[in-house]
C-alpha cells in the first residue's frame, strides 16, 4: 500500500507538470508570473475558504449550477461546514451546496470497505500541495489511499475521475448515513441497475430554516464495470442483492484496479424523481470526455465573466475583482430540471410542476434555490438587472412561480419550501426595479399582485424570520395602525428578528419601491398609500439622542438607550448602522439631522471611527460574532451597511463617497488568501456583487427602484470598464467607464464627461447608460469639492 501511495504521489506530480496551465498558482497572481490568457484564470477560488459556510465553497460547478461538486472537511453544520482550508480530512465529496440544501456524498477508498464506521473513519489526509482548483475543476490526491481524485460538472450532473492504485480491494462509497451540512439523511434509497448502473434517492431532513423535508434524486453511472454491489445499515455491514434501503444506510459498489487505473463516473441529480435526474443525465452529458466538460465548463465561465472587462489596475486587483464577480453568479443555485420539472413544496403535499416551454421546447426560465434577497437592493439590483438581466428574468419568474403554486410570493425559498427567512418583503425591490429597468419578461400585474399581498396582513409582512405556522411576528398591524412595529412585539417568540426597529424601516423602504410601480402601473389610489407610509421611518427619529430608537407599545422610547448594542430592535445590526437605512429619502433623514452639514458630519465620523477595525465586525464568521465586535458604527461584513459610502452623494459631497467607498474596497475587498476576504459572510453573492460595483464605480442607494432608475457614481478602481450589454434586453453594444490618473492615491473626481459633454452631478440615467454610453473621470489626489456638489 505504500509503495503505491509514493507510485502515484509521483504519477500525480508528472500529470500536474504536463497538463494545461488551466490556473495561476497563488504565487503567480502575486508577483505577476504566468499566463492570463483567459479571465476564468484571474479567478481565486480559495479566497475566505478556511472561513466556510456550507454553501460558500465552489468549485468543480456552473454558473448556479443545481450540482455544486467538492471536497468536505467538514460534514455536520450551516456554518463552519464543508470545504475548510485548514483541516487536514476530505470527508466526502457531496453533489449540493446550497441555502438549506445538500446531498449525495461519495468517496472513492482501498482497502477494507468501511463506509459503515463513517466519514471521519473512512475520510482520507491531504495536502495543498498537491491539490489543484478553478472554476469547473477540482483535482485533489487523497493520500490515505493513494487515489487522484478529480471533479468537473455540467449543470446537473456531477463528473468524476479517479485515478487508483494497484488493489484487489477499491470502491466506490454512497453515504446516505451521514449528517451533511444543514440537515441530517432521513433515509437512502440504492438500487443497481446493472454492473455499470445505480439508482436512488435520499431524503434530507427539515431543518429550523427548511420547514419540509427534501427528496435528492441521482442516477450513477460508471465507465467499468463493477464487481460487487454491498451496503451497510445502522453501522453494520450487510450483504445486499439489489437494493439497500432505509434510515441509516449507505452503498458501494467494489472492484480491483491495476496500478494508475482510471476509472469514471457520472452523478446525476434531480429534486424529482430518478426519471428526471436520468433525463437531465442523457441531455447533458452523453459521453465520458472528462477534459471536454472541463473545457466547455471553462467556456461556460469566461462567457459570464467576459461581460464585464477590465483595464489597468494590478494583476491582484483584477485577480480580485473576477472572483468577486464570479461569486456573485454562485450560490442562488438551480432546482428545476433540463425539461422544466421542478418539486413544488409550498402545499400540504409534494408535487411536481412544470415550466412553461417555448417554442423549440426548452424552458423560459429556471427554478432557483436561495436565500433572502435582504440587501440585494444594494448588489444584485444593480450588477444583475445591468449585466446579466435574464438571470434577473428567472429569479422574478421563480418567485412567481411560486406564487402561484403556493399563494406567497418568496423572500427565500429552499427546496421548494417556503423558508421566511430574514424580515420583510425583500422580493420586492428586486421585482420593481427590473420591472423599471425595462425587463419585461414577467407578468407584471401578478407580480404587482404577488407584491401587494406581502405588505398586507397574511403576506410576508405579517412573519418575522422563519416564522412557519403563524403570521405575527411580522407586526404589519401596528406598522399600519401606529407607523411603527413596537419592539419588543409580544413575549412570544414566533420566529428570528423580530426587531421592530429594523423591521419598521425596512418596511417603509419597500413600501417606497412598490408606491414607485404603482405610479408607473396608473395605480393612484395604491401611490398615495404606499408613499404615507414610506414616511413612517420618521416615527423612530429621536430627535433628543439625534439616531433612530425603537418604540414599544407606548410609544415610549426604550430603555436604556446604547446605540451599539447589537440585535435587539434591529436586524443584524445596531442602531448606530440602523440610522442609515432610509435609502428611499436621503434627503428627509438629512432634514431630520438638521441639514445636509449636519448628516455628512455625523456619517463622516462613523466612518473614521469604522476605519480603526477596517470597517468591519472582524475578518470572519466566527470574530464578528463576538459582543465587542459587533459594536461598532460601520460593518461592510453584512448588508445593512451596504449604503453607507455612496449616501454623501446625495448631500452635497460626493468627494466623501470616493474617499470612503476606495478606503472600503482596499480594507475590506481586496485579500487573496484562504483566511480573508468578505469578513463575515458573502452571502450568495451579496458581498460580491458589491465589491464588483464598488470597484467599478457604480452603485444605486434606493437599489434603482425610481420611476425613472439611476446609477451613482462612484471612483472606480482600473483605467477602463466595459459592459458588453445584452442585446436581448437593451439596444446597444457598451457601457465604458474611463478614468484617466487613477491610482491608489487619486481617488477623487476633477471633472467628468457623459458621452462626449460635460457632467456635474454623480448620478446617470439607467435609460441613457443602456443605449450604450461612455462615462470618462479625470482623477487626482485633492478632492474636487466643486464637482457634483450642487
Amino acid at each position: 500500500m505504500m509503495r503505491n501511495t509514493i507510485l502515484n504521489g509521483l504519477l500525480f506530480l508528472l500529470i500536474t507538470l504536463i497538463m494545461p496551465n488551466y490556473s495561476c498558482s497563488r504565487y503567480q497572481k502575486e508577483t505577476g508570473s504566468g499566463h492570463h490568457d483567459q479571465l476564468v484564470d484571474l479567478v481565486y477560488p480559495m479566497i475566505d475558504a478556511a472561513n466556510s459556510r456550507w454553501f460558500y465553497f465552489s468549485s468543480a460547478c456552473r454558473p448556479f449550477g443545481m450540482v455544486n461538486l467538492s471536497p468536505d472537511m467538514v460534514v455536520k453544520g450551516t456554518w463552519g461546514a464543508g470545504y475548510r482550508y485548514h483541516v487536514d480530512t476530505i470527508r466526502c465529496f457531496s453533489h449540493i451546496h446550497a441555502w438549506q440544501l445538500s446531498g449525495i456524498p461519495v468517496m472513492p477508498v482501498t482497502g477494507e470497505p468501511k463506509g459503515h464506521l463513517g466519514p471521519d473513519i473512512y475520510g482520507s489526509t491531504f495536502s495543498h500541495e498537491n491539490e489543484k482548483v478553478f472554476p469547473g475543476y477540482h483535482q485533489v490526491f487523497l493520500d490515505s489511499y493513494g487515489i487522484n481524485a478529480e471533479l468537473t460538472s455540467t449543470t446537473r450532473v456531477g463528473f468524476h475521475r479517479y485515478t487508483f492504485p494497484q488493489s484487489e480491494n477499491s470502491h466506490i462509497l454512497f453515504d446516505f448515513s451521514t449528517t451533511l451540512g444543514p440537515s441530517d439523511t432521513e433515509y437512502g434509497y440504492v438500487k443497481m441497475n446493472s454492473n455499470v448502473e445505480l439508482e436512488g434517492y435520499a431524503i434530507m431532513a427539515p431543518t429550523i430554516r427548511r420547514p419540509k423535508p427534501v427528496h435528492v434524486f441521482f442516477v450513477a453511472l460508471f465507465d467499468k464495470p463493477f464487481e460487487k454491489f454491498s451496503g451497510w445499515k445502522d453501522g453494520e455491514l450487510i450483504d445486499a442483492d439489489l437494493i439497500v434501503e432505509g434510515p441509516s444506510t449507505g452503498a458501494y459498489v467494489s472492484f480491483a484496479t491495476s496500478e494508475n487505473e482510471i476509472r469514471k463516473m457520472k452523478v446525476a441529480i434531480s429534486y424529482v424523481s430518478t426519471e428526471q435526474a436520468r433525463i437531465n443525465l442523457d441531455a447533458e452529458l452523453d459521453h465520458w470526455d472528462f477534459d471536454k466538460v472541463v473545457e466547455d465548463s471553462r467556456n461556460e465561465w469566461n462567457n459570464y465573466l467576459g461581460r464585464v472587462e477590465v483595464e489597468g489596475g494590478t494583476l491582484e486587483e483584477k485577480s480580485r475583482f473576477y472572483t468577486d464577480l464570479w461569486k456573485a453568479l454562485q450560490g442562488r443555485r438551480i432546482l428545476s430540471d433540463v425539461n422544466g420539472k421542478y418539486a413544488d413544496m409550498t402545499g400540504p403535499e409534494r408535487r411536481t410542476g412544470q415550466i412553461p416551454l417555448d417554442q423549440t421546447g426548452k424552458p423560459l426560465f429556471n427554478m432557483h434555490n436561495f436565500d433572502a434577497m435582504w440587501g440585494a437592493q444594494w448588489s444584485l439590483n444593480t450588477l444583475w438587472h445591468l449585466v446579466y438581466p435574464e438571470i434577473t428574468e428567472s429569479f422574478v419568474n421563480t418567485m412567481l412561480t411560486m406564487y402561484e403554486d403556493g399563494g406567497l410570493i418568496p423572500r427565500g425559498p429552499s427546496g421548494g419550501n417556503y423558508t421566511f427567512v430574514m424580515v420583510g418583503a425583500t422580493s420586492t425591490p428586486f421585482m420593481v426595479s427590473a420591472w423599471l429597468k425595462g425587463i419585461r419578461g414577467f407578468d407584471i400585474e401578478k407580480a404587482y399582485e404577488g407584491m401587494r399581498k406581502n405588505h398586507f396582513p397574511g403576506g410576508l409582512m405579517s412573519k418575522a424570520g422563519y416564522e412557519h405556522e403563524t403570521f405575527s411576528g411580522g407586526g404589519i398591524e401596528y406598522y399600519i395602525d401606529k407607523g411603527y412595529v413596537p419592539y419588543p412585539l409580544s413575549n412570544t417568540r414566533y420566529g428570528f428578528h423580530q426587531a421592530g426597529g429594523g423591521q419598521t424601516l425596512e418596511y417603509a423602504y419597500q413600501d417606497w419601491t412598490l408606491a414607485q410601480l404603482a405610479k408607473y402601473l396608473g395605480k393612484t389610489d395604491d401611490y398615495e398609500l404606499f408613499s404615507a407610509r414610506a414616511k413612517n421611518y420618521r416615527n423612530l427619529w429621536y430627535a433628543e439622542k439625534g439616531w433612530m430608537w425603537a418604540k414599544n407599545h407606548q410609544g415610549e422610547w426604550v430603555e436604556p438607550f446604547n446605540i451599539l448594542e447589537y440585535g435587539n430592535a434591529w436586524v443584524e445590526s445596531n442602531a448606530a448602522q440602523s440610522t442609515w437605512w432610509v435609502p428611499h429619502d436621503v434627503k428627509g433623514l438629512a432634514e431630520l439631522m438638521g441639514g445636509e452639514e449636519e448628516f455628512s458630519a455625523k456619517l463622516n465620523r462613523s466612518f473614521e471611527l469604522a476605519s480603526a477595525h477596517d470597517f468591519v465586525s472582524g475578518k470572519s464568521h466566527s470574530v464578528e460574532t463576538l459582543k465587542e465586535n459587533r459594536e461598532v458604527y460601520i460593518n461592510y461584513g453584512n448588508q445593512p451597511c451596504m449604503q453607507t459610502a455612496f449616501l454623501f452623494n446625495h448631500v452635497g459631497k460626493p468627494w466623501l463617497t470616493q474617499y470612503w467607498s476606495r478606503q472600503v474596497v482596499d480594507k475590506v475587498y481586496s485579500d487573496l488568501s484562504p483566511d480573508f476576504g468578505y469578513s463575515g459572510d458573502e452571502d450568495q453573492g451579496l458581498m460580491g456583487s458589491l465589491a464588483v460595483l464598488m470597484k467599478m464605480g457604480l452603485f444605486s442607494v434606493n437599489g434603482g427602484t425610481s420611476i425613472e432608475p439611476y446609477y451613482e457614481i462612484g471612483s472606480p478602481i482600473f483605467d477602463k470598464i466595459t459592459v458588453h450589454l445584452h442585446p436581448d434586453y437593451y439596444s446597444s453594444g457598451t457601457f465604458v467607464i474611463e478614468t484617466k490618473n487613477n491610482s491608489r492615491d487619486n481617488v477623487y473626481i476633477q471633472s467628468a464627461n457623459w458621452n462626449g459633454q460635460p457632467l456635474n452631478k454623480p448620478f446617470i440615467p439607467h435609460s441613457e447608460v443602456v443605449k450604450g454610453s461612455t462615462l470618462q473621470l479625470i482623477m487626482g489626489d485633492k478632492p474636487n469639492k466643486d464637482w457634483g456638489s450642487d
